[in-house]
């Protein structure tokens, strides 16, 4: 018994060091919409949200802050209310939004390229940021409009909840 307690106690630390956890990357595992009356601002990290409720149906998003390496998913992400409801209404393209250091003097904000949104509100990207922080404390993640809608892009219309860190997928 005192030599399998004793290799137990050798092999208990090499099992951690073989499954380290990789904090640099960070996850969103649901993207959900803005939920604001129109017409009345909700900013976040001095980011204006987009007019009226939006609502994401899904999604998801994924950084590894080491490698800048990006991807993001959402579905069905439509306005709720007035003649557009149900719809992404007249907007087209949509950027992925990181925000590093949020609230703080060295706040960064990291865009995607611009992406597709359907006529079913569903977007998908799967890239690289070109340039990080060196550090990136709290970090956010948002859907943006993109420039296809002049007049509110880069508003924010959803952004990344359940937040983790590690790769867990």
């Amino acid at each position: 018994m005192k030599k399998i307690l004793a290799l137990a106690s050798l092999l208990a630390p090499v099992a951690l060091v073989a499954q380290p956890s990789d904090e640099s990357v960070v996850q969103w595992e649901r993207i959900v919409g803005v939920v604001t009356a129109p017409g009345v601002d909700n900013p976040v990290a001095g980011i204006k949200a987009g007019a009226g409720p939006w609502f994401a149906r899904d999604g998801h998003a994924r950084v590894d802050l080491s490698t800048g390496r990006a991807s993001f998913d959402v579905e069905h992400l439509v306005l709720v209310g007035g003649n557009a409801s149900g719809t992404p209404g007249p907007v087209t393209t949509v950027n992925g939004t990181l925000v590093c250091n949020t609230g703080t003097t060295n706040q960064e904000i990291l865009d995607t390229i611009e992406v597709p949104l359907s006529a079913e509100g569903d977007a998908q990207f799967r890239g690289h940021f070109t340039s990080l922080p060196a550090t990136c404390t709290t970090p956010l993640f948002l859907i943006r409009i993109g420039a296809s809608l002049p007049a509110a892009a880069g508003r924010w219309i959803g952004t990344g909840a359940v937040r983790v860190f590690g790769d867990r997928y």
